[in-house]
């Protein structure tokens, strides 16, 4: 056998580990001893599992595989009986390389250039589909900032829709009560004092609002897994945190005829986990069952104490439900059904929210039936002193 960079016949011979891979190279080489050819050739053995880039820049589909790179056209020849084959194509591809020998002669003589060698024109294939490696890499980076951006500018624009309501509402409450303490106005004290504090509470929980969303924005932003919230778990009465927050939505239930329902034993263990958090959780889940929920629906929100360990919460709407192909992705950031693309929100709610129970060691799922409704549960762990 002939081992000649500059060989004209040149050959490449990919192989894997397998067994039947060394008794072909040894079939091979044993056919090449038995020509007792002139003819000069290269043969250089590929495993394939050492360069991938390879294999795939010649598209192999099956191993081991010949390929005659040189002289053109390159032609491969694969099967259980490589030797075979290449019997049956020997006397042409030693035609080809006289022809090839003879035109060679002619174009050194006129200036032009010699081939490369077989090794870099392997090593050329492989720097080659590196490169495109990385190109595509480069292409699927900018895709996601693009994305990213996109993303961001819409959060922007939505904020700023969205801010506005709440922002609204507390600075009608501020003027109004400002108004009540101006002393020319005769109203009754004690009812100038509830009316006070009512529009103090309004207020509050409206500025509670935009501090919520501004926080989701900043989260959506910034935050990628559960491990970058400041999370500071405590003894947490569950029971009262709940009732408080449905309080809030009394006036949103009441617009769209809602009935709420409320199922939390007295007897509720403690759970141990950050309140703020938990409350954005409950707001979040109670704010999307009013959404969705039609007019004159049902609205659910029920906590049991599953096990000695946790104890779980569930917020049950009477809404259009999530099809079924969706529910794996209805945790995802900036997942949102294409029937909602239209309303106001920005999906990062729910991918929020299951960040936030998994910060706090609990979990969160759905359960939903297509024009049903769906319930959304999440666990927290019990407070052990």
């Amino acid at each position: 056998m002939h081992q000649n960079d500059e060989a004209p016949l040149q050959l490449v011979l990919f192989v894997d580990r397998r067994p039947r891979s060394s008794e072909q190279i040894r079939r091979i080489r044993s056919y090449f001893q038995k020509l007792r050819t002139g003819i000069p050739f290269d043969l250089e053995i590929i495993d394939v599992s050492e360069q991938p880039y390879l294999a795939e820049q010649f598209k192999l589909v099956a191993t081991p595989a010949l390929i005659k790179l040189h002289p053109g056209p390159r032609q491969v020849l694969a099967g259980s009986n490589l030797v075979a084959e290449l019997d049956k194509w020997w006397d042409r591809w030693q035609k080809s390389v006289e022809d090839y020998l003879s035109k060679q002669t002619s174009e050194e003589a006129i200036g032009h250039y010699p081939r490369k060698s077989i090794s870099s024109q392997l090593a050329h294939s492989a720097e080659l589909m590196e490169l495109s490696d990385e190109i595509f890499r480069l292409k699927q980076e900018k895709e996601e900032l693009l994305d990213q951006l996109h993303f961001k500018d819409r959060l922007i624009a939505m904020l700023a829709h969205e801010l506005r309501n709440p922002l609204t509402a507390a600075s009608l409450a501020l003027e109004t009560l400002e108004i009540t303490y101006k002393p020319e106005k005769t109203l009754n004290p004690e009812a100038a004092s509830a009316l006070r504090a009512r529009l103090i509470y309004h207020a509050r929980t409206q500025t509670r609002l935009i501090d919520r969303m501004i926080s989701d924005i900043l989260v959506a932003a910034h935050s990628t897994n559960s491990s970058e919230f400041h999370i500071h778990p405590q003894k947490l009465d569950l029971k009262t945190l709940t009732l408080n927050i449905l309080e809030n939505f009394k006036d949103r239930l009441s617009a769209k005829s809602h009935t709420l329902k409320t199922d939390i034993p007295n007897d509720l263990p403690s759970v141990y986990a950050d309140g703020e958090r938990v409350r954005q959780v409950i707001v979040n889940l109670v704010d999307n069952a009013i959404k969705y929920t039609p007019q004159g629906g049902k609205i659910e929100v029920c906590i049991l104490h599953r096990t000695t360990q946790k104890v779980q919460v569930s917020v049950i709407d009477t809404g259009l439900g999530i099809p079924p192909e969706n529910q794996e992705h209805i945790f995802e950031d900036k997942f949102r059904l294409k029937r909602d693309e239209e309303k106001d929100g920005y999906g990062i709610g729910l991918g929020l929210c299951k960040r936030l129970i998994r910060a706090n060691c609990g979990e969160i799922w759905v359960d939903s039936y297509r024009n049903k409704g769906s319930a959304f549960h999440f666990t927290l762990p019990v407070y052990r002193q």
